[in-house]
């Protein structure tokens, strides 16, 4: 259960702040928060992290029903302790599942954290990475 409310409250969380950002930016538009630190700037991302395979929609659509149908596959598998590995996989459930209806409705993915060193990324990737570290976190520690 974890897994599904933490994937449920990502895809919103994540929805909700593109949202905001697509009601409040113009696309290209860069908002100094610290100059030369961190802005927010508004793109429309064409293919995965730091802009590879641009414009292949298909190809990332299907790993998102890979990923889910694994989970759908291997859910009763899961171990429910520690906490922080369903809700991991949740994480990147949801994450996916954001930057997936960004793909659907925009033909690429709303991104706007820039932090000029770094390829500019929204709150679905956050998770991604987030929830891979929870999940390598778990198999280096319950690893034999």
């Amino acid at each position: 259960m974890n897994t599904i409310l933490t994937a449920i409250a990502v895809t919103i969380l994540d929805q909700v702040v593109k949202w905001f950002v697509q009601g409040h930016m113009e696309l290209g538009e860069s908002i100094p928060m610290i100059p030369h630190i961190f802005h927010l700037t508004y793109i429309m991302n064409p293919g995965a992290a730091f802009g590879i395979l641009e414009y292949q929609h298909t190809f990332f659509l299907g790993i998102v029903v890979i990923l889910f149908a694994a989970y759908l596959i291997m859910r009763r598998r899961i171990p429910k302790n520690p906490v922080y590995f369903p809700i991991g996989i949740g994480m990147v459930l949801g994450g996916a599942l954001g930057n997936a209806i960004d793909r659907v409705r925009y033909q690429g993915v709303v991104d706007f954290f820039d932090f000029r060193v770094w390829p500019i990324f929204n709150v679905a990737d956050i998770a991604i990475c987030m929830g891979m570290a929870l999940i390598l976190w778990y198999f280096w520690r319950h690893s034999d």
